[in-house]
């Protein structure tokens, strides 16, 4: 055991652990939650680059001596690299503006810089705030790893989303000829492609994955130096100019100083805007899935359009039911990042006047949506789109037996005649097709051709064949023989 001291008085450690006794305090204060800082090593890695891009500031500009600034980063090494990750007991619930997670970070580096330099832990040689927290302020250095962080968090997203959308696009074009009927209410509409369906979830990929680039570049201005409130008091002079660049060394992150340091210190909008895009992207995952799981209901007695994989039983009762138990699963993660976003809101809300003190609970609630949504966008890709299956003939039979193509005897002989056809056909249990020929509206040549599936999926084609019937009807009656 090893003891330590502060303001209140002394703490036992044990001999093995890295932090300190302000991280031992925090144990003991914010025992809330069982989970821990050490859940998020985006931040912790970002974290550990800032310390390192720190030393090496203070040490250009004479503020540290050469062999503390090398101890220090090596110690910042090794947190970066994964050897530390069982030293960050935090609990993610705590003291507003999350000086704990700070000294959590400053102790465990100041120990083991200090075992580096003298064998042993302690602060007689490296100490965590004098020298491991030179220059800096747990107000400018926690926001920055966050930013910092939520740009992994976007890469790793990014990874998952782009996968996405290779397997949309390959579904796209293997169903591009597969006419199915649309449904508007949940009712019967006119035909489309199920690859027009597919198209549609693919755009919105293609869309998100363009805001989640753009929002990128938005984590990349920090407030590095601004210290407590702004004013860069208690940095070394020349030492701001310089983190900036020793940073993207050792982050390899183009990273850039925000232009107001008040600003960027009062107001955590940026989250608002990670979150709310965050949220965007789950609507729309969460519509996809929902879609598949109608699309999919049956096997006899839903849509049974398409076929989704099977991954298990879906079952303790019945046999050989196999539930949409990814779709599901997809859905259920979109709820809680609409929670989540709503938390959010509540923190950036609260900042108060110089300082918004609430990044704990932002960080812990946006770094928990960009993971469960990156995984689950990896097993949605993974275990159902890529294996989905289109049942053809089912599709086809729903898109001849609609009665929404009347939309094109509308088109062609008023709105009054074709739901005329329509009313008969419902009652008599026969198709559009053979309502207009009962009728003598169209021949059955004609009827074949205008009220084909497969020709009302193209604009282009029904625009052309509705303009002929058109064209010879018009041709007909102005015909007068001599």
């Amino acid at each position: 055991m090893r003891i330590e001291k502060d303001l209140l008085g002394e703490l036992e450690l044990e001999d093995d652990v890295y932090y300190g006794i302000q991280t031992e305090r925090a144990c003991q204060n914010f025992a809330v939650s069982g989970r821990t800082i050490a859940e998020y090593p985006y931040l912790i890695k970002c974290m550990a680059y800032i310390k390192k891009a720190a030393a090496m500031s203070n040490y250009h500009v004479d503020a540290l001596k050469a062999e503390e600034k090398h101890a220090i980063c090596r110690a910042a090494d090794e947190i970066i690299n994964g050897k530390m990750e069982n030293q960050f007991p935090v609990d993610i619930y705590q003291a507003g503006g999350g000086i704990s997670v700070n000294m959590n970070i400053n102790e465990v580096i100041a120990n083991r810089a200090n075992e580096l330099l003298t064998g042993h832990k302690g602060y007689d040689s490296i100490h965590p705030n004098q020298h491991v927290n030179m220059s800096q302020s747990t107000n400018d250095v926690l926001p920055s790893a966050m930013k910092m962080a939520c740009f992994l968090y976007l890469e790793d997203l990014l990874k998952s989303l782009n996968k996405m959308e290779d397997i949309l696009k390959e579904k796209t074009k293997e169903f591009h000829y597969i006419v199915k009927i649309a449904r508007t209410c949940l009712q019967d509409a006119v035909p489309i492609t199920l690859g027009q369906q597919f198209s549609s979830y693919l755009s919105f990929i293609t869309r998100q994955i363009k805001e989640m680039k753009s929002l990128q570049k938005e984590c990349l201005s920090i407030v590095i130096g601004a210290t407590a409130v702004g004013t860069g008091i208690g940095t070394v002079p020349g030492y701001t100019e310089k983190i900036y660049e020793y940073l993207q060394e050792v982050s390899h992150l183009p990273v850039v100083k925000e232009e107001n340091f008040f600003d960027g210190l009062q107001n955590a909008d940026i989250y608002l805007k990670i979150s709310g895009a965050l949220k965007g992207l789950s609507t729309g995952l969460s519509k996809m899935a929902s879609d598949l799981r109608l699309l999919s209901s049956g096997p006899r007695a839903g849509l049974a359009e398409i076929h989704l994989p099977s991954v298990q039983p879906g079952s303790s009762i019945m046999p050989g039911k196999i539930n949409p138990c990814i779709p599901e699963m997809m859905i259920q993660v979109c709820f809680d990042v609409y929670g989540n976003d709503q938390t959010i809101t509540f923190a950036v809300d609260r900042g108060e006047l110089e300082l918004n003190i609430w990044e704990p609970i932002i960080l812990k609630n946006i770094f928990d949506s960009f993971t469960i949504l990156t995984k689950a966008i990896s097993l949605f890709t993974d275990k159902c789109l890529e294996g989905i299956q289109a049942n053809e003939a089912v599709c086809l039979k729903n898109a001849e037996n609609s009665l929404s193509l009347s939309v094109v005897l509308s088109s062609l002989f008023g709105y009054e005649l074709a739901n005329q056809i329509v009313l008969e056909a419902y009652e008599k249990n026969i198709t559009i097709k053979e309502g207009a020929i009962n009728k003598g509206l169209l021949s059955k040549k004609e009827a074949d051709e205008y009220l084909n599936p497969v020709n009302l999926t193209d604009p282009v084609k029904i625009l052309q064949i509705l303009n002929k019937k058109r064209m010879g009807e018009r041709l007909a009656t102005s015909y007068h023989p001599c």
